[in-house]
């Protein structure tokens, strides 16, 4: 696990000792990051010690943390390490203690030479801990000795920091599998979570290769997760047979889920794959039902002759999840590969709840490729796509079904990314006591580097995204792919991927919306 800097540093002060150039220094760093049941340490803090050159080496005595009233009854142990650098790569384990009460005490006896080290302190969230609590901690102080000299004590000018409590919903090695990725997810009409990703056998690369597409299902709000089922799986030989990216939607009037993926028989993925519409030539889209909540599934179908023009090298869909309009019809973000393979992001529809499909005839913008969509007023579609530029997402609204499509202000300039797909939904959630049309966006808000999970909304259906409406959620380097979904009324969830893990995290409405 890496993880990166900081989001805020206390100071410290001690009574210096007579010589005061020999004084010992150290700063406390609180992480913008979930704790996450199911990972046994969740490095939370950042502790850095500078021992000054020329001095003697120091024994790093004893370290003392807090929590805030409730968190002694969701957290089991916290733990003290030590890396080489500033992530927490490598750790060495220098000291745990049990919780009991709100102040916990750590005794390493480290001896620390002159410079600087970096100390991490991690939760262990306990079984009290449920997925949507809240754990309030901080470093409160550090004991430090030296030969020949009174023991220096460093206190910190440390708030209690707040973190969200997610689950690990699946984790790299469950049941022998290398690597989960793509994530998607919805809410049926019985609220039930519905979850989708890749299964990634062998290892972490795209398709082609070993690829199957999973489902995880919860009937609580996303607190516990039923055991995985391979739901689109197109047989052997396996590795010449993946199945991934998937997307997936839910249909309210006819109570049907759907989820379409990419099919590739052999090498008939992004690079393989050329013009046509048969399974031997051109990567396929590919979709699979449910009529029971998620339970059973169909067996997946392709309906690339419905929705592919022959002469373009790929069509499939934007992973994440389509939406069901107000008039009833069914939205599917796609992409397509031209006759040039240059990627264009799209969409395709079906107005008779899934029987047929269109494809757009054509894309808003070159060279983007993963999109979501939502409807902003009745029969406005407005898709917000990955841009291989770097730098921004682009955005294009339609009124008809793709035929034309018009540049939207926030295009290359309101959401950062670093190339990398992102989840956009609306939704109907309660801020400030009324109920209110709401869109939220998740993606690493970055331009370089794919980390800072964060959340964003916009109570004008996507015309702004105010500063004030945003939420750092994860501050680590990751894969970068994330699918949201409405809870409740005054909660959102974000499904998003580690580096090989994929975890779930409810948020409340009112820390994204202040």
């Amino acid at each position: 696990m890496l993880l990166t800097s900081a989001c805020w540093v206390a100071g410290c002060h001690s009574r210096p000792p007579a010589d005061s150039a020999l004084l010992i220094s150290a700063r406390v760093k609180a992480m913008y990051v979930p704790v996450l049941k199911g990972l046994p340490q969740n490095p939370v803090q950042h502790l850095e010690v500078d021992i000054p050159v020329g001095s003697a080496d120091g024994m790093l005595d004893v370290v003392v943390c807090s929590l805030g009233k409730g968190s002694e009854e969701r957290v089991a142990a916290v733990g003290l390490w030590q890396t080489d650098t500033a992530d927490f790569i490598r750790p060495k384990r220098l000291a745990t203690a049990l919780v009991s009460s709100r102040s916990v005490t750590l005794q390493p006896g480290e001896r620390l030479r002159p410079g600087r080290h970096h100390l991490w302190l991690t939760i262990d969230p306990s079984p009290q801990a449920q997925t949507g609590d809240r754990i309030s901690f901080t470093c409160s102080s550090v004991k430090i000795q030296r030969p020949g000299a009174a023991r220096q004590e460093i206190h910190f000018d440390a708030p209690l920091h707040i973190y969200p409590v997610g689950s690990v919903v699946r984790q790299a090695g469950d049941d022998g599998v290398h690597t989960y990725r793509i994530p998607g997810i919805v809410s049926t009409d019985k609220g039930t979570l519905l979850a989708v990703y890749d299964i990634r056998y062998r290892n972490s690369r795209d398709l082609p290769g070993d690829v199957d597409v999973g489902l995880s299902r919860s009937t609580d709000g996303g607190r516990t997760w039923a055991p995985m089922k391979v739901i689109m799986d197109m047989g052997v030989p396996h590795e010449q047979n993946g199945i991934g990216d998937p997307a997936i939607l839910f249909d309210p009037v006819r109570k049907r889920t759907w989820v379409a993926a990419l099919w590739s028989k052999g090498n008939r993925s992004i690079a393989g794959s050329k013009p046509g519409l048969s399974p031997d030539t051109t990567g396929q889209f590919v979709l699979s039902y449910s009529d029971d909540d998620g339970l059973s599934w169909s067996a997946p179908y392709s309906i690339t002759p419905q929705v592919k023009d022959p002469a373009w090298h790929l069509f499939f869909q934007g992973p994440g999840n389509g939406i069901a309009l107000q008039d009833g019809r069914l939205v599917f973000a796609a992409q397509y590969w031209d006759e040039q393979r240059m990627p264009w992001s799209t969409i395709i529809y079906s107005g008779d709840q899934g029987a047929s499909w269109k494809g757009s005839i054509r894309g808003p913008k070159s060279n983007t490729t993963e999109a979501q969509v939502v409807e902003t007023t009745p029969g406005t579609l407005m898709l917000n796509m990955r841009d291989n530029r770097r730098g921004s997402r682009s955005v294009a609204v339609t009124r008809d079904f793709g035929m034309s499509w018009t540049e939207h202000p926030t295009s290359r300039s309101a959401l950062p990314e670093p190339v990398c797909m992102a989840s956009l939904i609306r939704t109907r959630v309660k801020v400030s006591g009324s109920m209110r049309d709401i869109l939220f966006f998740s993606n690493p808000r970055s331009t370089k580097d794919r980390l800072n999970m964060t959340i964003q909304a916009s109570s004008d259906l996507g015309e702004s995204w105010p500063d004030a409406h945003r939420l750092l959620v994860d501050q680590r380097l990751c894969y970068g792919y994330s699918s949201l979904v409405q809870i409740d009324a005054e909660t959102i969830g974000l499904l998003y991927e580690g580096r090989g893990d994929l975890y779930f995290v409810p948020i409340p409405v009112s820390e994204v919306i202040r």
